[in-house]
């Protein structure tokens, strides 16, 4: 199998490289390196500098390679930056994932396994399923979206098959240590908590402990890297057996406390942490339902939280001492 990885530099599309040619798959990227890096290109991948805004790079790709399978990992995905710059994110996620598509019509390539977001669900709780009401909140949110109805009728129209994946939060690193999330300004829980221990900075602070959880604190989806990116093999593997298209999403399926998180981090190093005020809008819960990528797909996440808080930890020490 023959694998397009768009935005194959990036944090999870590296890592989904590195899952793919551990399968023995072939690899080819494209990346404008905008947010992306080199260094994490694995060096087995077959490499194209190009932005899939430009049909040109796109189809000089498609010209070159016999290719079966795309997958997407090329999106804007900071939200406050979304709300910021609409017309930006609007350009790049969707206009970006439609240029492809004709590309790939053209080129007579009809599987795509997408990496969406659990975004589109906008102000849930609880535990999301896939059948749940899709109410984004903020433009990034809206353009997975909309780009997820634009995948579905192209399928519809021109006779693609799809696998579209949903997650939350994603966190730690390839086991190797050769890859991992680079990005210095982070604001995931886990890599936040991470700094702490390592000297980058003074505190956690835990938004609220008066919830009805089990600890007071905010119940939250982690899954690591490699279990997501290994979903991502799995959902092409099932395209180029034939599969019919589908919406999954990927999760622990049960979730972590913001206090559990902290206490993992904390039996590597002493942590720090204070208790603030809750944030406007943060539900007691949110996770998601991993029932139907389990059923399809057999895929199930075999890393834990300790694991996750490890693996991050021991490439944030490596990337802070170069």
């Amino acid at each position: 199998m023959r694998v397009l990885v768009v935005g194959g530099a990036g944090y999870i599309g590296s890592h989904t490289v590195y899952e793919l040619i551990k399968d023995h798959q072939e690899v080819i990227i494209l990346d404008n390196l905008s947010s992306g890096y080199m260094e994490l290109v694995h060096p087995e991948a077959k490499f194209y500098k190009g932005d899939i805004r430009n049909k040109e790079d796109i189809a000089s790709v498609f010209k070159q390679e016999k290719i079966d399978v795309v997958m997407h990992f090329a999106a804007k995905i900071v939200v406050p930056e979304s709300v910021k710059e609409p017309l930006e994110y609007y350009h790049n996620n969707v206009e970006g994932v439609r240029t492809l598509l004709e590309v790939m019509n053209e080129y007579n390539v009809k599987k795509l396994v997408f990496s969406s977001t659990a975004a589109v669900y906008g102000e849930a709780s609880g535990v999301c399923k896939e059948t749940d009401i899709t109410m984004p909140i903020n433009p990034y949110g809206e353009t997975k979206l909309a780009t997820e109805k634009m995948i579905q009728w192209v399928a519809n129209a021109h006779g693609f098959n799809y696998v579209i994946f949903r997650y939350f939060n994603v966190a730690g690193a390839d086991q190797s240590l050769k890859i991992g999330l680079m990005k210095d300004q982070l604001t995931h829980l886990i890599p936040v908590a991470i700094q702490g221990i390592i000297g980058l900075r003074d505190h956690l602070t835990i938004y609220g402990n008066d919830y009805p959880t089990k600890d007071g604190t905010c119940i939250r989806d982690y899954i690591h890297v490699s279990d997501l990116a290994y979903a991502h093999v799995l959902g092409a593997r099932y395209l180029n057996g034939g599969g019919k298209s589908e919406i999954m999403n990927l999760g622990s399926n049960s979730g972590y406390t913001v206090l559990e998180v902290a206490q993992a981090v904390n039996e590597i190093a002493p942590l720090k942490y204070i208790i603030g005020p809750r944030r406007d809008g943060d539900p007691a819960e949110l996770i998601a339902s991993n029932d139907k990528a389990r059923n399809i797909l057999k895929w199930i996440p075999k890393y834990t939280l300790k694991d996750i808080v490890l693996s991050d930890y021991n490439y944030r020490k490596k990337i802070s001492n170069r």
